[in-house]
């Protein structure tokens, strides 16, 4: 996936896409992008909010165009609503668990400590932030991953966990009590324009 400056990215979609936060990051969130170029913005087409609806969703969990049409077809042979499915693969990410759990600041901070190897699930190393995680399976940090700085920070702030997600043991530890639902996803995803976007 091209990699853009994080700020833009989040500019672009009018908010926080990465996490990052700061000063600087909500300075620029308060202009809409080419608002010094135009007076008055254009009006967005239906087809521009459902394609902009699909790229933040994209952008937030840092799918790359392919993988995540094929998360949407899958959602769609699933029974049930086709939304809700497609935000629940989603969050069973390994890199957004990771960063649900609080042991990373964000989703590109629990990637990479994914990529690098300080995961487990269900006691065995998994380096691939796109793994799926299902109910009941484990998902810890590594004892070294667990005294870096940067994490034992992020894990001393408290974030609260997520319904579906409860802690096993140690703090660097948790368990899959159940698969996600659609009020687990704190987010401001429309999944009905991206629905409606893969109806075209």
């Amino acid at each position: 996936m091209p990699r853009e400056p994080k700020h833009k990215v989040s500019r672009r979609f009018g908010m926080d896409i990465y996490g990052t936060g700061g000063a600087a990051l909500q300075r620029r969130l308060a202009t809409r992008p080419g608002a010094r170029q135009r007076a008055r913005p254009r009006r967005p087409s239906e087809y521009g909010l459902q394609l902009q609806e699909k790229q933040k969703a994209k952008a937030i969990y840092g799918v790359a165009e392919g993988q995540f049409k094929r998360y949407f077809e899958e959602a769609e042979r699933q029974p049930g609503n086709t939304g809700d499915n497609l935000l629940s693969l989603l969050e069973r990410r390994l890199d957004n668990v990771v960063y649900r759990l609080g042991f990373a600041r964000s989703r590109p901070m629990a990637r990479q400590l994914v990529s690098h190897g300080h995961v487990q699930v269900d006691g065995e190393r998994v380096n691939v932030p796109s793994f799926r995680v299902g109910e009941g399976q484990r998902v810890a940090l590594t004892d070294s991953a667990a005294k870096l700085p940067a994490v034992a920070e992020e894990m001393g702030a408290g974030r609260p966990l997520p319904g579906w997600l409860e802690r096993d043991g140690r703090a660097a530890a948790a368990r899959v009590a159940r698969l996600p639902a659609r009020d687990d996803v704190e987010l401001p995803i429309d999944d009905r324009l991206i629905i409606s976007f893969y109806a075209r």
